[in-house]
């Protein structure tokens, strides 16, 4: 224990650890039953249990993995489908950037330590001043990649057992995922334009162009709208400082 500047004892990293597993528990209950729905589907897509494996326990991203599963399983081209994994999570530029100066070491630690950060995990380790609290994130992170493969894993093997994934309404777990994510990012006002516009873009392309170009444009339309803004303010916050 360490003495903080008030006198209170701070929390050891174990115990921020012990507090992080505890916080992100829920999460990694969420993260398995997705799971086994993604397995599911990948298997219907034409994957094979090994590859659906590797997929999570090698990526371990949601919207990533469904992006690029539902467009080759829709028959568009396996560059298509990692193309539209990459810009599906182009969010983590940003939040490894802001994450980046409370990780210790190279740039080599640092990248490593990064490979911890989900979306609940770095809202979670995020402190009132900016900072970030690292071995909170380490410790939310951790029941969600490991429920991530469990669920995975289940899914893999017991996809001959589920059978068809319509009958189960397993078809709806792209559309309503997606729709999650875009309904999360309308509640943020700075971004409740750019994800309006990818969604607007989608829609108008989906009848008129081939399998996993709507996802592609719609999602580079919202990466270009986010750097601008990401560049607005940093621009703004300089001038504040100058001030």
């Amino acid at each position: 224990m360490t003495e903080t500047t008030t006198g209170a004892l701070a929390p050891t990293p174990r115990q921020r650890f012990r507090a992080g597993l505890r916080a992100g528990i829920p999460f990694g209950l969420a993260a398995g039953v997705l799971s086994i729905s993604f397995a599911v589907v990948a298997l219907d897509a034409g994957l094979s249990p090994l590859a659906t494996i590797t997929m999570s326990v090698v990526v371990f991203a949601g919207s990533a993995q469904f992006a690029s599963v539902a467009i080759f399983g829709g028959g568009g081209s396996l560059a298509a489908a990692i193309v539209a994994a990459a810009l599906a999570h182009s969010r983590f530029l940003p939040m490894g950037a802001s994450i980046g100066p409370s990780l210790p070491g190279g740039p080599l630690r640092r990248a490593l330590q990064g490979q911890t950060v989900v979306d609940s995990s770095w809202a979670l380790a995020a402190r009132p001043d900016g900072s970030f609290d690292r071995w909170l994130l380490f410790g939310s992170t951790l029941p969600q990649y490991v429920m991530w493969q469990v669920g995975t894993i289940a899914g893999a093997f017991a996809g001959d057992v589920i059978g068809d994934p319509d009958r189960l309404g397993l078809d709806a777990v792209f559309p309503t995922f997606f729709l999650v994510l875009l309904i999360g990012e309308l509640r943020n006002g700075r971004a409740k334009s750019v994800a309006l516009a990818g969604a607007a873009i989608a829609l108008v392309l989906v009848p008129i162009t081939p399998i996993g170009v709507p996802v592609l444009v719609a999602s580079l339309a919202a990466l270009v709208g986010l750097s601008r803004r990401a560049r607005e303010d940093f621009e703004r916050r300089a001038a504040e400082v100058a001030a």
